[in-house]
């Protein structure tokens, strides 16, 4: 994993903190004691009170985006789409504007391409929607617009890393708390649809988050703990721990990397790139012909534009290592302004996915 020097002020705590955490939080009653013998298992000397008070600071500060159970909304139901659509300069704050008025539209934003220059993440709770929004947005702008949903995930969530302890960031505290088996049941009961909408925007930053999330939803905290651990193992949750604001931490360039790999080398070309620590993103994703020739998209994330290069040559050599890539296979889009980031709804998908009765047992 690569390790960042931040623009802004932590303390060697807070340092800690941010690389350990991204991840692999306890889940139990009172998770701050086993997280801080975590750390000072690393040479990180800490109590309970004080890794509090850092997490809590951070968030206030911004240095989170948030501290909790990333959920994987693909999981809860539903779908959510990768769209491209072309805004001319006379008619682009008019095109965004309708775009982002659509309440589907859940991440929008203009990036470095002569015709493809908006891209938006449309979320819906039924994936028949899907052609249905992009006639409406089509018939408002006047715009064709590209649909290329994920075929393929070979890797999400990327950890970002500051130079200090713990630098590879591998603290790991998941096995902490209860056991519990995964189900492959799809469908929500109505009390985890409450659980899921209540913890979707983070967790309490207190001495007993998952008992004050149980009060919040009328349940157990046994059964929080239970569910959010279950969740985990499902892939309802993708990780549970702090979540950096990467845009804080120095990473302020992102790159859609986009590449036309032949078809029969994505299922080794993917995970070979999934490795890199810097790549965030990276999925299989269709082809429109005449218009957009690239299969494989790999987001990248730097601190000023000579990482980002020095980062795309990285990904560009472990392409080369399975097929002969020459100027014309590949582009970066780099993101030049955020048009819209509210985050996916995950309510109106929780809603469509959940069971009309609850058959679990209750405590």
């Amino acid at each position: 994993m690569d390790t960042a020097e931040s623009d802004v002020s932590l303390s060697t705590l807070d340092r800690a903190v941010v690389n350990a955490f991204q991840g692999g939080f306890p889940v139990v009653a009172e998770p701050w004691a086993p997280a801080a013998a975590a750390l000072r298992e690393r040479g990180v000397e800490t109590t309970a009170d004080e890794l509090l008070t850092a997490v809590r600071e951070l968030d206030e500060s911004g240095v989170l985006s948030r501290f909790g159970a990333l959920v994987n909304a693909e999981e809860i139901g539903g779908t959510a789409t990768l769209v491209a659509t072309h805004a001319p300069d006379d008619q682009f704050e008019e095109i965004v504007e309708t775009i982002n008025d659509h309440h589907e539209v859940a991440h929008n934003y203009e990036r470095e391409h002569p015709h493809l220059n908006v891209w938006f993440v449309l979320s819906v709770a039924d994936e028949d929607r899907v052609p249905e929004v992009l006639a409406e947005i089509e018939s408002e702008t006047g715009q064709e617009t590209y649909n290329m949903p994920k075929q393929e995930e070979f890797h999400v969530g990327a950890k970002f890393l500051l130079d200090g302890p713990v630098p590879d960031g591998d603290v790991d505290c998941s096995d902490a708390g209860p056991a519990v088996e995964p189900t492959d049941r799809r469908s929500l009961t109505p009390r985890e649809r409450d659980l899921i909408v209540e913890i979707q925007g983070g967790l309490p930053i207190s001495r007993t988050p998952y008992a004050d999330v149980a009060d919040a939803v009328g349940q157990p905290t046994d059964w929080v703990v239970e569910t959010i651990k279950r969740f985990d193992g499902e892939g309802k949750v993708r990780r549970v721990g702090v979540i950096p604001n990467h845009y804080a931490l120095g990473y302020s360039e992102n790159g859609m990397t986009v590449w036309d790999v032949p078809d029969d080398r994505l299922a080794e070309v993917g995970p070979a790139v999934a490795e890199l620590g810097f790549v965030t993103h990276c999925y299989h994703r269709p082809r429109h012909e005449g218009v957009w020739p690239y299969n494989f998209f790999a987001m990248t994330h730097g601190r000023d534009e000579a990482e980002s290069q020095r980062r795309i040559r990285q990904v560009r050599e472990v392409m080369t290592d399975h097929w002969d890539v020459t100027e014309g296979d590949w582009d970066t889009l780099f993101s030049t302004q955020i048009l819209k980031k509210t985050g996916i709804r995950l309510d109106e998908r929780a809603d469509a996915h959940t069971a009309s009765t609850d058959t679990t047992s209750q405590h």
